[in-house]
């Protein structure tokens, strides 16, 4: 008998690889709700963005809520100079069937933790809609399965040398939000884990041939990527990497990542290393200190063909 699928809630903000992230979660989760935030594009953006892919991957019923239109405390700073000024630049431009369910994303949140303990939640953006509904309701993390986030690295950044764009956009949050991996489990998919996972030009071209609306779609998307990607590492055959469908595959399939239990920090003032996940790799330190379950390596081959399955289906 096969087992139950994992409910979860999607905190993002699309951003093309969030909806790469919609559609295997859709293939391999009960999503419960999708809370909006800005980040990669504005908000009003993101929020509509969400509602274009639940139309895309059949999630009629699942609510969408709009959330944090700002990070907590620096500047809002968008990436739309990747993911295109409405953040799903590549495709012919959709418009959604149906408006958000509401504008308060944190209520939503807080009331969907409490009258349900075990769901997951998943965030595949800036962590400010997490930290808000966790400032307003210390017992979240304790009602939780667990956060898998899309966010940080133990190597390299994408927008400084050391910080990733999640939490760089709002590194308040995310520290607020990691302190509390011992109340709950709390994996973290970084650069150093999505990199493993690219999208090739073989991969694109299968999405863009396929009879699928939303393989063709999502293929759109990702080939945009991928030609800002090639120009930016000076390659025009490289592969894209697919960041936050992986923080979905950690809850859906474990058994591909290797995690290592792993002390956490954010940095939150350094002038060069802002926004830096500061991962302790010691080995030595004290064990009670280690907040975050890090994944560090994946079955890419296999993450690749769940991700296509996922699109296809």
């Amino acid at each position: 008998m096969p087992l139950p699928l994992p409910r979860v809630l999607i905190d993002c903000d699309p951003g093309l690889d969030d909806v790469v992230a919609i559609a295997v979660a859709s293939a391999h989760t009960s999503v419960v709700g999708i809370t909006a935030v800005a980040g990669n594009a504005p908000l009003h953006h993101t929020e509509r963005n969400a509602r274009i892919a639940c139309d895309l991957f059949g999630l009629d019923t699942v609510a969408v809520h709009s959330g944090a239109e700002r990070p907590l405390v620096a500047p809002p700073r968008d990436a739309t100079h990747v993911h295109g000024k409405t953040g799903l630049d590549g495709p012919p431009q959709r418009e959604p069937s149906r408006p958000p369910d509401s504008r308060d994303a944190i209520e939503f949140l807080v009331e969907s933790i409490r009258s349900e303990e075990g769901l997951w939640l998943i965030p595949t953006g800036p962590l400010t809609n997490v930290a808000l509904a966790i400032r307003a309701a210390r017992d979240l993390p304790g009602r939780l399965a667990g956060i898998s986030f899309m966010g940080g690295s133990t190597s390299h950044g994408n927008v400084t040398a050391t910080a990733e764009y999640n939490v760089w956009a709002d590194p308040e949050a995310a520290a607020a939000v990691l302190a509390h991996g011992h109340e709950t489990l709390i994996r973290m998919c970084g650069l150093n884990l999505t990199h493993q996972v690219r999208a090739d030009p073989a991969f694109v071209g299968r999405l863009l041939t396929s009879s699928s609306e939303a393989a063709q779609f999502s293929g759109a998307l990702i080939h945009h990527y991928r030609n800002y990607h090639a120009i930016l590492v000076g390659d025009p055959t490289a592969g894209c990497p697919l960041h936050d469908p992986c923080a979905v595959l950690a809850v859906t399939h474990p058994d591909l990542f290797a995690f290592e239990r792993r002390h956490v920090a954010v940095e939150c003032s350094g002038s060069h290393t802002r926004g830096m996940t500061v991962v302790d790799g010691r080995g030595y330190e004290d064990p009670k200190a280690r907040n975050v379950s890090v994944a560090m390596a994946i079955d890419a081959d296999a993450a690749l063909t769940l991700i296509s399955a996922a699109l296809t289906a």
